[in-house]
C-alpha cells in the first residue's frame, strides 16, 4: 500500500471538536480540514461510530481520513451519544435517538462557517448500517453514501437471525459491546468528568442479547432501521461495497437490484474491513474510487462514476481451504447492468444418484449430532487468527451429501445459488443448513456459500408455525452471494444438515428430517478470461503513531472432552498492547470464547465469553472484565453477563444479568 504524505491541500486536525445536540448533549468529534476551507467551504465526510476514536478506530482512521481532507473535504469523525468521549447513554443499535443524532450533526455540520452545505456519510459494519438509515430520512444535505459490510435487512442479514435461525454470534457481539461500552472517556479530553462519565455509563450499561432474544421472529423492532422495508426512501447516491469473505456479503446485490437512485456494488474477496488495507489481497485503491463518488455527487464534477458498471466482483479461484488464507486469486467482473442478463441459473436436482441436470427420484433421511459445523470458522472474520472455512468433509460425513458429476469445463458462479426441497420432520421444529461445496479430485471438500432456514419460519418469519410431524412441506431459501470459479476436475456437492454448531443455535432436540425431492438453482455466468476492471492500487495516508508494548495472539483449538463426549471449540483473540505516541493512552484488550455442546444433546448447548480491556496513562489505569454466558433448555433461553469495573486496584462497579427469555419457534 502505497503511502502518501503529500496532498493538494494541508490539512490541520482539530482533536476535539465539541458538537452540541439540541437536548445539550455534547458530542466529541475528531476533524481533518483542509486549511483552504478557510477561505472556500468544502464538503463534509461524516463517519459516525461507537467504537471510540481516540484508542478503538485511530488506526484505520489514521489511513483514512487525511486522505479525503488532502483532497478536499473535511472528514469528521463522531463519537456516539454514550461512547468515547461523548456525553449522553447508549441504549441499543441503531435507536431513534442514534439515528435523530445523526441529523442533528448533518444539520450542524451545514451552520459552520468551513461546510459547503454538502454531505456524505462513511462507514463500514455500524457506520454503513447508520448511513443508509440516515440516508432514509433524508436529511437536507446528505447527498452521497459509501456503506461496507453493511444490511438491509437487521433481522434477515446482521448477525441476529439468519434464516430464522439464532446465530451464535448474538452472545459474541452482545459481549463485545458490553466491554467496548464500559470504558472510560479520556481525561485529557472530558478533564475531572471522567470518572463521573464512567459511572453513569456503567450504571446505565444494556447487556444487548436480551433485547435480542426477547424478538425472536421480524417485528417492528427489526423493521426499523431496516432500509429494504422502503428503498424508495433512499434519495442519495449510494456506493455499496462488501468482501465474500465477510457475513455482509448480500447487501450489495439487494442495493443495487432494488435502489432508485444512483447506485454501484463492489465486491471483493475480503473480510470484514476497508478494502484498501483488507484481506486476503488483492487490496484495492478504495479511497480513490470512494473520491471518485464523493467529487461526483458532492462537488458536481464529471468523474463518470455514473456510468460505471452496476456490479463489480472478484471471482475466487478454486483455492485448499485452510483456515487463514493472505491472498485469495482470481479475477475482477464488471456487469454493466444488475441483475445481469449475462447471468443464469443452471438447475440441478437433487437424486439418489447424485446431482444431476434431469429430474430424478430422492428419498433421504438426514440426522446430524449436534456438534456438526465445526468446519465453517467465522461469521466475518477480523484477521483475528485462523477463522476461515477449513476442510468441509468432517461436516460433510454428519450431513447429508448430493454429488454432481466431474465438470468438463471450469464454471463462473456468479450470484445467489437458491435451494428448493420438499421435506417433512419428525418434531414439530427443525433447522436446516445446506452448504454448497467444492470437491477436488482427491476428495478435498471447500466450502462455496451456504444457506440457512429454521423450518418454522418456512412460510414467514413475522408469524413462524410449529410444524405436523411427519407432515411434507415445500420450502425454498437463497444461499449467500458469491462468485467462484468450479475448476475442471472438480465436482459440486450439495450437503445437508440438520444441525450447524456453533454458527446456529441448535433446536430444542434431535430432529429427522425425510427429504423426498428438491433442486438447486445455481447462477452462472460465461468465464471472466482476464480482469475485466484494473481498480487502481491502494493508498493511504500516513500510519498511525504508535509503540507495541506486547504482541496480540490469536488461536482457535477444537477438542473432545474424551470423559463428557463434548466437543469444546475454544477461541482467543489478545490485541497488541500499543501507546499511542501523541498522547499517550496505553490499552489491551483480550477476548476468550469457550463453546461446547454435547453430540447427541441439543440442550447441552453453552455459549461463554469473557472480555478484559484496560486504559492506563502514569498514574491513571482503568480495567473492565465482563463475563457472559448462554443456554437454552427445551422453552427458554438463560442469558447472563457481569461487569466489573477498577480504577487502578479499587472494584468501582459490579454489575451482573440473569435473564429468562421464552423461546419463541427458535
Amino acid at each position: 500500500m502505497k503511502i502518501r504524505t503529500e496532498f493538494p491541500h494541508t490539512v490541520t486536525r482539530h482533536e476535539d471538536l465539541g458538537i452540541p445536540l439540541p437536548d445539550g448533549t455534547r458530542l466529541s468529534a475528531r476533524l481533518w480540514l483542509p486549511d483552504s476551507a478557510n477561505e472556500t467551504a468544502v464538503p463534509t465526510i461524516l463517519e459516525y461510530l461507537p467504537y471510540r476514536k481516540r484508542d478503538g478506530t485511530v488506526a484505520r482512521d489514521c489511513l483514512t481520513h487525511p486522505w479525503f481532507a488532502g483532497h478536499g473535504y473535511a472528514a469528521l469523525r463522531v463519537d456516539m451519544r454514550g461512547c468515547g468521549d461523548s456525553e449522553g447513554l447508549l441504549e441499543d443499535e441503531y435507536t431513534e435517538q442514534e439515528l435523530q443524532d445523526a441529523c442533528d450533526v448533518i444539520a450542524w455540520v451545514r451552520t459552520q462557517p468551513w461546510s459547503s452545505g454538502k454531505l456524505g456519510m462513511m462507514g463500514i459494519s455500524w457506520g454503513g448500517f447508520n448511513g443508509l438509515q440516515v440516508a432514509a430520512l433524508a436529511p437536507e444535505g446528505l447527498d452521497a453514501v459509501v456503506t461496507l459490510c453493511s444490511t438491509v435487512d437487521r433481522y434477515a442479514d446482521d448477525i441476529h437471525y439468519k434464516g430464522g435461525c439464532l446465530l451464535g454470534e448474538n452472545l459474541g457481539w452482545a459481549s463485545q459491546m458490553l466491554t467496548y461500552s464500559a470504558r472510560p472517556p479520556d481525561p485529557l479530553i472530558v478533564g475531572n468528568r471522567w470518572r463521573d462519565i464512567w459511572l453513569e455509563r456503567l450504571e446505565s450499561q444494556p447487556f444487548l442479547l436480551v433485547p435480542w432474544l426477547r424478538h425472536q421472529r421480524r417485528d417492528a423492532y427489526w423493521e426499523h432501521g431496516s432500509v429494504c422495508e422502503d428503498y424508495g426512501s433512499i434519495k442519495a447516491a449510494v456506493q455499496s461495497w462488501g468482501g465474500w469473505h465477510d457475513g455482509y456479503r448480500n447487501t450489495i446485490s439487494h442495493l443495487v437490484t432494488n435502489l432508485e437512485a444512483p447506485v454501484k456494488g463492489i465486491v471483493g474477496p475480503w473480510i470484514h474491513k476497508y478494502p484498501h488495507f483488507a484481506a486476503p489481497q488483492p487490496s484495492i485503491g478504495f479511497l480513490q474510487e470512494a473520491k471518485r463518488w464523493w467529487d461526483r455527487w458532492l462537488k458536481g464534477e464529471a468523474t463518470g462514476v455514473e456510468n460505471d458498471p452496476d456490479m463489480r466482483v472478484w471471482i475466487m479461484d478454486s483455492v485448499r481451504p485452510k483456515a487463514w488464507l493472505p491472498e485469495r486469486p482470481g479475477r475482477w467482473a464488471s456487469e454493466a447492468e444488475w441483475p445481469s442478463q449475462s447471468i443464469a441459473p443452471e438447475t440441478y436436482f437433487l437424486t439418489d444418484d447424485g446431482l444431476r441436470l434431469e429430474m430424478g427420484k430422492l428419498s433421504a433421511t438426514v440426522t446430524s449430532p449436534a456438534d456438526c459445523g465445526s468446519a465453517t470458522g467465522e461469521y466475518f472474520p477480523f484477521a483475528f487468527g485462523p477463522e476461515f472455512p477449513i476442510e468441509q468433509r468432517v461436516d460433510d460425513a454428519l450431513s447429508l451429501c448430493v454429488d454432481g458429476d466431474v465438470a468438463p469445463e471450469p464454471i463462473d458462479i456468479v450470484g445467489a445459488p437458491c435451494v428448493a426441497l420438499k421435506l417433512a420432520s419428525d418434531k414439530a421444529y427443525g433447522q436446516i443448513a445446506v452448504r454448497l461445496c467444492d470437491v477436488f479430485p482427491d476428495g478435498t471438500s471447500a466450502l462455496i456459500t451456504h444457506g440457512f432456514l429454521n423450518l418454522t419460519h418456512h412460510a414467514s418469519h413475522a408469524d413462524p408455525q410449529a410444524l405436523k410431524p411427519g407432515e411434507l412441506i415445500d420450502i425454498a431459501f437463497d444461499l449467500d452471494q458469491i462468485a467462484y470459479r468450479l475448476p475442471a476436475g472438480h465436482r459440486l456437492r450439495v450437503a445437508i444438515s440438520t444441525n450447524y454448531w456453533p454458527f446456529l443455535w441448535p433446536s430444542p432436540g434431535p430432529v429427522s428430517l425425510t427429504i423426498n425431492d428438491g433442486k438447486i438453482d445455481i447462477p452462472t455466468r460465461a468465464l471472466a478470461e482476464t480482469d475485466e476492471w484494473q481498480p487502481p492500487e491502494p493508498e493511504c495516508a500516513k500510519p498511525w503513531a504508535h509503540e507495541e508494548i506486547a504482541p496480540g495472539a490469536c488461536t482457535r483449538h477444537r477438542e473432545i472432552d474424551l470423559e463428557t463426549g463434548a466437543s469444546v471449540l475454544t477461541i482467543v483473540n489478545r490485541d497488541p498492547t500499543t501507546r499511542d505516541l501523541e498522547h499517550g493512552l496505553v490499552t489491551a484488550a483480550e477476548c476468550v470464547e469457550k463453546w461446547s455442546i454435547l453430540p447427541d444433546d441439543p440442550l447441552s448447548a453453552r455459549g461463554e465469553s469473557r472480555w478484559t480491556s484496560s486504559m492506563s496513562r502514569e498514574g491513571w489505569e482503568t480495567r473492565t472484565v465482563c463475563d457472559s454466558a448462554l443456554t437454552s433448555d427445551e422453552t427458554t433461553f438463560y442469558a447472563t453477563a457481569r461487569i466489573r469495573a477498577w480504577e487502578g486496584e479499587k472494584l468501582m462497579f459490579d454489575r451482573s444479568f440473569d435473564e429468562a427469555i421464552p423461546r419463541d419457534h427458535v
